[in-house]
């Protein structure tokens, strides 16, 4: 009985100090980096090369491998590459391209190379995608259950770190050297991924590799529609679309709307990203351990409403003007918002998950919660032409609501909800 009672607490602090959390922290940084350049840093440059709002808004249709990434991940399951197996093959050669991909826009001008960059970014996208397909995979694979939930809550922070490279040291170097310096520099933060890979083993696989592509493709999405029915599968995916969408627009054209409202390059690095990125974990993990009381269910109702509501807090940017701690206060909130709703949006997630096909049914919902990142906001630097920034703020804080009221379907409030951890052990 006596022994019982130490399991857990043996067990959390094994998980903490092993060699496996270790992996997170490096997969989940070479994971995060490759996306945050797509996001923040080519922003950045194009925007300080004159590139308009318009054309900035246009690239966001350039990440559609995030929401497409689903297509191929059976493909990157049944198949190996030779020499490193199954899981590192596939992650070696998709980080060795994304390191020369980004070395390579140190060479384009966006002055003369506008369809090259364009053509380069939907190439660093596809591969960045291509590498979450099988860091996931692999991550599942090496963990055993009880460590699941640490290891991706690992993984994930380690993803939010990276984007200090090119959200802030990018961007602070680029006040000081010229852009294709700042883009080598960033490419070689891929090497201790690339490092990594050479250096760990190839995980056991759980069950025996798909067979056939009829298996891997077919398979997943049949459970997942026959489960509670078509109807109620439409409701999963409509709500995984709308619950981030006002949010996920509202921060679409962040770094450009901070340099129109009068920040300097420095200071958007120094305070925003910093500001943005602390409040986020700190999010992530206080809405993990709430949840632990909360359960999924009503941790969505709290969590969104507070998600929600930050994205007013632009607006009040949009009256105050570059006014420094307005600016931390404002990102620091919305950060924290997100990193709350993200951590009930990703346990639901991981709930509506059959375990038999996780990778695929996984790379479905996630894919889905990128298309307002990658189509919606390709149309946010029209409105922002048409409305202004102020308008265009609050009209994202409208769009949020579809997303909440699905939760009288998809989470009610009243149902008694299992503790978060036995929804996710389930």
């Amino acid at each position: 009985m006596q022994a019982a009672e130490n399991q857990p607490r043996e067990t959390v602090r094994e998980a903490l100090l092993n060699r496996r959390m270790l992996i997170c922290v490096f997969l989940g940084f070479s994971s995060g980096l490759p996306l945050f350049i797509v996001l923040n840093l080519l922003q950045a440059w194009l925007r300080t090369e004159g590139v308009d709002l318009k054309t900035l808004g246009l690239f966001a249709l350039i990440q559609f491998p995030y929401t497409w990434k689903f297509l191929w991940s059976p493909l990157m399951d049944r198949y190996a590459l030779p020499l490193f197996g199954r899981r590192r093959g596939w992650m070696l050669l998709t980080q060795v391209l994304l390191l020369a991909c980004i070395a390579m826009f140190g060479v384009l001008s966006p002055h003369s190379d506008l369809p090259t960059i364009a053509l380069m970014t939907s190439l660093l996208a596809f591969l960045s995608a291509s590498q979450d397909i099988v860091i996931d995979a692999y991550r599942r694979e090496i963990l055993p259950d009880a460590e699941q939930g640490l290891g991706t809550a690992i993984h994930v922070n380690a993803y939010k770190l990276a984007g200090l490279v090119p959200g802030s040291l990018a961007l602070i170097l680029s006040d000081h050297l010229p852009w294709s310096g700042v883009f080598w520099i960033t490419a070689l933060f891929m090497l201790p991924g690339i490092a990594l890979t050479f250096l760990v083993s190839e995980p056991t696989a759980h069950g025996a590799p798909p067979k056939t592509l009829h298996d891997a493709v077919v398979l997943p999405f049949r459970e997942f529609v026959r489960r509670d029915g078509i109807k109620q599968a439409l409701l999963i995916l409509t709500f995984i679309f709308f619950y981030k969408l006002g949010d996920s627009m509202a921060t679409s054209l962040a770094t450009a709307f901070y340099l129109d409202t009068g920040f300097t390059k420095t200071q958007i690095g120094l305070v925003a990203k910093n500001a943005g990125l602390w409040a986020s974990v700190a999010g992530g993990l206080v809405g993990g351990l709430w949840m632990l009381r909360l359960g999924i269910n009503r941790a969505l109702w709290v969590f969104g409403a507070v998600q929600w509501v930050s994205i007013l807090g632009f607006a009040l940017l949009t009256q105050t003007g570059p006014d420094v701690w307005v600016l931390a206060g404002v990102i620091g909130f919305e950060a924290f918002g997100v990193g709350l709703g993200t951590a009930a949006f990703t346990a639901y997630m991981a709930r509506a998950t059959d375990p038999r096909y996780t990778a695929t049914q996984f790379a479905l919902f996630s894919s889905l919660a990128s298309v307002p990142r990658t189509f919606a906001n390709a149309a946010t630097g029209y409105l922002v032409a048409d409305w202004g920034w102020l308008n265009f703020f609050l009209g994202c804080t409208v769009l949020a609501a579809p997303g909440m009221l699905l939760l009288l379907k998809i989470a009610p409030w009243r149902e008694a909800p299992a503790p978060a951890s036995a929804d996710l052990a389930d």
